[in-house]
């Protein structure tokens, strides 16, 4: 999918970080923009950032992507709005680390109703209106390069993280099966600076584990510290431009993984455990 300008945009998570950066790049590239996030004033912010740089048509809905029918609704507002969705990037995500053992029930729920649910949610919402529309089109999923090697103290994340992959790999194996002309990539990033570390912030609910949960606390302060020195979001998003223009399926924001990667895949054929990542 080579020309993106007068196309139609959908960015879920588009209230800060790599939601934002995608937002306003493809505003930049000419296309109409919906946005999507669970943070209504942060939302509102970046409709007006990509309407003054850009000049385009922007929608902002607020939408809590592990609700299947705020995506439903999310879908249908696009359509009734613009008649078509392009590019549709599933990118909302939340973090949520610490011991598996001391993790609860809500915490799992919570952090698969974002990273996969997510996911799933738009898959099923936007990809058959855009099968239906007919033409060239794109998803891009956003996982994490612990989607692809695993660390310590992060595993609900990484294990949600894993999923988006898998669920990508799918959808691409399934479009492609179906002779469809809609491309899938997943954004697999490092460290980039956002609010990841932050993600309690929009929390609802029970919060149990988090009154004595040290090793959870920890990880995310580890997690803040790690974002502040990583990439901008504004360089992600012209990686996933690139991406898509090329038809590239996966996307790391950092090549220094490559051999960490490799090592991952020799352990598995060596039968032996995969080596601990330390993530940069």
């Amino acid at each position: 999918m080579r020309h993106l300008g007068g196309k139609v945009a959908v960015v879920t998570g588009a209230a800060s970080g790599i939601g934002r950066g995608l937002a306003r790049r493809f505003g930049a590239e000419g296309m109409s923009v919906v946005v999507a996030d669970v943070e209504p004033a942060a939302l509102d912010e970046t409709a007006a950032l990509i309407r003054e740089a850009a000049g385009v048509e922007v929608l902002a809905v607020r939408t809590d992507v592990s609700d299947p029918d705020a995506v439903e609704s999310l879908a249908a507002r696009t359509y009734e709005r613009f008649g078509a969705a392009h590019v549709v990037c599933n990118n909302a995500g939340v973090f949520q680390g610490g011991f598996l053992w001391e993790r609860t029930e809500a915490d799992w729920d919570w952090v698969f109703g974002v990273n996969v649910y997510g996911i799933i949610h738009g898959i099923r919402s936007f990809v058959p209106r855009m099968l239906e529309q007919g033409g060239d089109g794109h998803v891009v999923n956003t996982a994490s390069i612990a989607g692809l090697v695993t660390s310590g103290y992060s595993g609900p994340y990484s294990v949600s993280k894993f999923a988006a992959v898998a669920l990508s790999e799918s959808l691409a194996h399934d479009l492609r099966a179906s002779n469809a002309s809609i491309g899938v990539s997943v954004l697999c990033p490092s460290a980039v600076n956002t609010r990841i570390g932050e993600s309690t912030r929009n929390r609802t609910g029970p919060v149990p584990s988090e009154v004595d949960a040290p090793d959870a606390h920890f990880v995310e302060q580890a997690l803040r510290d790690l974002t502040a020195r990583g990439l901008e979001p504004d360089a992600v998003a012209g990686m996933v431009v690139d991406a898509i223009r090329a038809g590239q399926f996966y996307i790391p924001t950092n090549a220094s993984y490559d051999e960490q990667i490799r090592s991952r895949f020799d352990d598995m054929v060596g039968r032996r455990l995969p080596r601990m990542v330390a993530y940069d």
